[in-house]
């Protein structure tokens, strides 16, 4: 198999294959809620330890700094706030590394790279551009560890969607835990993805964006309520589904168009629920995220035996409960089978950082549409 990879080699002095070390994954969502980083002791292909994690949430002012530059994205990228954001949002992740590091009782040496995602302000793939700001040089600068950065450039490049790219690390978990295929695994962060794993080979993963996640919720409890989310999906359980509305957010091409394909968070909004109750807005929201992760379903081969969901949206019990109703079929946090629902994609990213500095693929056709499997990132010395 051909792989193209975004470094210019698998980067000298990596170990070989099958000496695993520590690696730190460091993880800023849709969500804007704050940093989650991991300790993963891995090779890049199998999965030897799960260290500490833990998420270090974002003062207001920086949370609002970075929905500022989403907002402005499209049309300023590298302008306004940007600069300064991307070297602050560097230093807010050198903080959550150093206290990972002494919740773990390691120190800098004991850690062979870190995976920054950095957080993306901009998501177009079909016009070539994705954009996750955050300085990587100043991060290793800052942690004294060598930074993998820029995951998704590469596969853009490459005539990819750039996202999921988390689906390998699924695929590795499931084998970790030796879960029978076909296997759904939800991700539900602002915006909703999914992989489907059919089997052992790589060839049999398939992932897409389903739509929303808890994106529009959050903005329609932030508008109404002034807070950030809708806890344990309260709200949504006092309200009633409209279904003309619902029928409204649905009725979008995005839905029946065939994966691979990806979503910016601002690519849908709340405008349909405009003049509804709190509750009732809410209760349609939350019911559009789970009939478009139903949606995704008919683009898969085999329907899977169960639906593991990880992220925040897992914590929503209302909207749990209209997955399963929805899905028809077992839908469970994915801490029924031992994983770390809240830190898996920060876990993730210490993965693809181990991935990356051997030229190992993060992202294949069958994930984000990228013509071959495709490496990527980009590699910062400290």
């Amino acid at each position: 198999m051909i792989y193209h990879s975004g470094l210019d080699s698998p980067s000298p002095g990596v170990p070989a294959l099958s000496q695993t070390a520590w690696h730190i994954g460091l993880m800023s969502g849709t969500s804007m809620d704050g940093i989650d980083a991991a300790l993963l002791r891995t090779d890049g292909v199998t999965l030897a330890a799960f260290g500490p994690a833990l998420t270090l949430p974002y003062e207001l002012a920086l949370r609002l700094r970075i929905r500022a530059c989403l907002n402005e994205g499209a049309g300023k990228q590298g302008g306004g706030d940007a600069p300064a954001l991307s070297r602050d949002l560097a230093a807010a992740h050198a903080v959550a590394v150093q206290v990972l590091l002494d919740q773990a009782g390691l120190a800098a040496a004991d850690i062979a790279w870190l995976g920054f995602h950095g957080h993306t302000l901009l998501h177009r793939p079909a016009a070539g551009r994705t954009w996750q700001t955050g300085d990587g040089a100043l991060l290793a600068k800052l942690t004294g560890i060598d930074v993998v950065a820029d995951f998704r450039s590469a596969d853009v490049a490459m005539g990819g969607q750039g996202a999921p790219l988390v689906p390998l690390y699924h695929s590795a978990l499931a084998r970790y835990t030796q879960l029978p295929p076909p296997l759904l695994v939800l991700n539900l962060g602002g915006v909703g993805n999914v992989t489907y794993i059919g089997g052992e080979r790589e060839a049999d993963l398939i992932a897409f964006d389903t739509g929303p996640g808890n994106a529009l919720i959050d903005d329609w409890m932030q508008q109404r309520t002034g807070k950030p989310q809708d806890e344990g999906g309260a709200m949504a359980a006092k309200g009633q589904v409209q279904a003309d509305r619902l029928a409204r957010l649905l009725d979008h091409a995005y839905f029946s168009a065939p994966p691979p394909k990806s979503l910016d968070r601002n690519d849908f909004t709340a405008q349909a629920v405009e003049g509804l109750s709190t509750e009732d807005g809410a209760a349609t929201l939350a019911a559009f995220t789970a009939a478009s992760v139903a949606r995704g379903l008919g683009h898969l081969p085999q329907r899977p035996l169960r639906c593991l969901v990880c992220g925040g949206g897992r914590h929503n019990a209302t909207l749990m409960k209209l997955l399963t109703r929805h899905l028809d079929m077992p839908v469970e946090a994915v801490e029924a089978v031992g994983w770390n629902g809240d830190h898996l994609e920060a876990e993730a990213f210490a993965y693809l950082a181990a991935r990356a500095v051997r030229g190992l693929p993060l992202s294949l056709p069958g994930t984000t549409g990228v013509r071959l499997p495709v490496s990527g990132g980009r590699l910062y010395r400290a």
